[in-house]
This record gives C-alpha cells, sequence and structure tokens, in this order.
C-alpha cells in the first residue's frame, strides 16, 4: 500500500518547469507496467504532443483541461474533472492545461516518453 504522504516528488525535465512527478511503480524507461503522479500548478500549459504507447490518465484532484489536436488551443479543449479518465492510444497528438492545481495518475508500459509536435516547444532544448 502506498499512501500520498509516502510519494517523492520530484520535477519532470521532459515537461515545462513547474510540474512534479512521483513513480509508484516503474522503471518507465523499460518495457514494463508503470504507475506515476504528476502535479501541475495553476495556470499550467503542456504544449502538443505524443508518447510512444497506451497512456491511461485519471484525475486525482482539481479540473485538467485536455484535447486531441496538434498544437495547444485552450478554447477547444474539454475538462476532466475528477475520478474521470482519458486514455490516450500511441503517437495520438494532445494538449494539456490547468487552471487550478491538478494532479492525475498515468498508468501505461514504457518505455515512456514526451516527444513535442513543435520541437521548439521542447524543453529539454531551451
Amino acid at each position: 500500500m502506498i499512501a500520498p504522504n509516502d510519494l517523492k516528488w520530484a520535477d519532470v525535465p521532459s515537461l515545462p518547469p513547474g510540474a512534479k512527478i512521483a513513480v509508484i511503480e516503474g522503471p518507465m524507461s523499460e518495457a514494463v507496467p508503470f504507475t506515476i503522479r504528476l502535479k501541475f500548478p495553476a495556470d499550467y500549459s503542456i504544449p502538443a504532443h505524443w508518447k510512444p504507447a497506451v497512456e491511461r490518465v485519471t484525475v486525482i484532484s482539481g479540473n485538467f483541461n485536455m484535447r486531441v489536436r496538434d498544437k495547444l488551443d485552450m478554447q477547444k479543449s474539454m475538462p476532466v474533472p475528477p475520478g474521470n479518465m482519458m486514455i490516450l492510444q500511441p503517437k495520438t497528438n494532445h494538449f494539456a492545461w490547468t487552471k487550478g492545481e491538478v494532479e492525475v495518475q498515468l498508468n501505461g508500459t514504457g518505455p515512456w516518453g514526451v516527444t513535442y509536435v513543435n520541437p521548439a516547444d521542447d524543453p529539454r532544448k531551451k
């Protein structure tokens, strides 16, 4: 059993600054199941990107706004409230943003990675 207070949070180099990650089960770099939690601050956005494998996103708290698209467009997103989830297929371009603080849980099979639709959006290249 893992309680929320037991999670160890760290920065996420592949996402814009401000996001935090807690690895519950992994490792994410291998072809095995993983479970992570991500925390996002208020007024946070993730530009359009895709992942190499199926990703299951469950909202734990806050409203996570997402949309399957090639470009971040806050006017064309859908709020995903706590308890709801999205299942994204491999290489599906999508974006996300927050108005308030948000925590989500991701489940998938590695290796996990983030590829931005527009390479200039990648925070690892800045």
